[in-house]
């Protein structure tokens, strides 16, 4: 088995809700401690620890930040790598097993910012609703993608953009029987460069 089917069992088997709470309780924070530091509702904490809900890469960084971790401490994602990566090659993860799985195009390095991925959306996916500071913008590939954006709903399609203030509450679904591929940039620093954190 290769390098890379190892590290996709890996990511299968983690349980990012254990690890929120393990974290949490470490820095002996409540639910609501948490919510108010990550923006993320109580509820919304609650069902993500008990693993009934899969959290975006949006609402992770958010939950990620308020307990002092990167991204990469819940999901083992890849440190900091060259500029170039290669179609077919590219590392691909999931959070949860949930339908929904990204490939990392950026790089990370001083002062960079943005962060880009291929993310496959599968039918019937509907994301939480999120807001967080920065801007997003976001390019159908192939399928259609329902965006929310406070009370405005946009369905976009192949060739379609959509860019917008991250602070605006905001959410997408698939709402079609077909796997909605698109490419996503923004500015929300999702992995941290630096020393593997520990395991509390």
């Amino acid at each position: 088995m290769g390098d890379a089917d190892t590290m996709a069992e890996s990511l299968d088997e983690a349980k990012v809700g254990a690890l929120i709470r393990a974290r949490r309780h470490n820095l002996r924070l409540t639910l609501q401690s948490l919510g108010d530091l990550s923006g993320v509702s109580v509820g919304y904490l609650s069902q993500v620890e008990r693993d009934q809900a899969s959290p975006s890469l949006s609402t992770l960084t958010a939950i990620a930040r308020a307990l002092d971790v990167g991204v990469d401490y819940f999901i083992a994602a890849p440190r900091a790598q060259d500029a170039l990566t290669r179609a077919g090659r590219r590392m691909r993860f999931s959070v949860d097993r949930s339908s929904v799985s990204y490939e990392r195009l950026h790089a990370e390095f001083p002062g960079s910012v943005l962060s880009a991925f291929l993310i496959t959306i599968g039918p019937g996916y509907r994301s939480e609703t999120a807001h967080h500071e920065g801007e997003e913008i976001v390019y159908v590939l192939e399928g259609r993608l329902t965006v929310r954006i406070e009370d405005e709903v946009t369905v976009l399609g192949a060739g379609d953009s959509f860019h917008f203030r991250g602070n605006r509450s905001h959410s997408w679904s698939n709402e079609s029987a077909d796997p909605v591929k698109l490419m996503w940039s923004g500015t929300l620093t999702m992995f941290r460069s630096g020393p593997e954190p520990v395991a509390q």
